[in-house]
């Protein structure tokens, strides 16, 4: 008896073929991809690829760029007012600005989102008071909220990427909070409730597939924050402090040259720029592949 099918059978796509589909579609989105994938590597990597130790002064003092006449291919970014070279020291301050972002990002948003669940199941006078607290604490930007916690924590480093982490914490939670809340007065969920479903399935298997997109923007715009913040608090001379290669304190060290060697300034500012750039364009791309998956 014959017993293969003829007929092509159709082919439904799962859940994340539709979203690497909907993602592979939009260029930007895939360059902004390349580009993060690309500075990750870099950033574990960088010890190991710097071409100097970036504390390493030499008597080459403001070398300007190898693309310039005067400039040499030995230091391509140049040197500072120290004879450093400028290329070692964005590599290795990699790691203590979007690598930290990246940490300190990814535990804010597990904090965060965890409150933002509890809280949005919450109901009446609680619910109320919770909605105004976290409205007053979102009023205050994210780096103010950072500079009075490192007013109480002391500097250093590691107090720097603490406040900013306790400064994302409030910004997960209210927005996981407004996505639970508007869920949970759904049509849907009253009635999976009314078939006896409890919390723990409806978050799983109906809540937190429609509230996705709004994490993956929130945890999009707290790196970028993060960053940010990170570059601001050192360039100010609140956060890492000179001879740190973090990137805000490379452009705090150099902002007095900026007329004498401007690219001691313009070089780590186009790399935090371009960093946060290519963040959004992947968090724009993967906002908006979720949203077509669920249409």
């Amino acid at each position: 008896m014959i017993t293969n099918n003829i007929y092509q059978e159709e082919h439904i796509p799962t859940q994340f073929e539709r979203f690497w589909r909907s993602f592979r579609a939009n260029s930007m989105a895939m360059f902004g991809m390349w580009c993060l994938l690309i500075i990750t590597l870099v950033t574990i990597v960088s010890p190991w690829i710097a071409p100097y130790d970036p504390q390493t002064q030499t008597a080459n003092l403001l070398l300007p760029p190898s693309w310039e006449p005067e400039g040499t291919v030995d230091f391509f970014f140049g040197t500072d007012d120290l004879g450093r070279d400028i290329l070692s020291r964005i590599l290795s301050g990699s790691q203590f600005t979007y690598g930290a972002a990246v940490i300190i990002t990814a535990i804010a948003a597990l904090i965060g989102c965890t409150i933002g669940v509890l809280a949005g199941l919450t109901k009446g006078l609680l619910s109320s008071v919770l909605n105004h607290l976290f409205d007053t604490v979102m009023s205050i930007p994210s780096l103010l909220l950072a500079i009075i916690f490192v007013a109480f924590l002391g500097f250093g480093e590691f107090n720097i990427l603490l406040a900013i982490g306790l400064a994302l914490i409030p910004r997960f939670i209210r927005s996981v909070y407004t996505s639970v809340h508007n869920e949970v007065e759904k049509d849907y969920i009253m009635a999976a409730r009314l078939d006896g479903a409890n919390n723990f399935y409806l978050l799983i298997n109906s809540i937190f597939p429609n509230i996705l997109s709004a994490v993956v923007a929130e945890i999009t715009m707290a790196l970028t924050i993060a960053i940010l913040d990170i570059t601001a608090l050192g360039f100010l001379g609140l956060g890492a402090q000179a001879p740190s290669t973090e990137w805000g304190a490379i452009l705090g060290d150099s902002v007095e040259l900026i007329y004498l060697a401007p690219w001691t300034v313009t070089l780590p500012g186009l790399v935090i720029m371009f960093t946060v750039i290519v963040i959004n364009l992947v968090g724009e791309g993967v906002r908006d592949a979720l949203n077509a998956g669920v249409e």
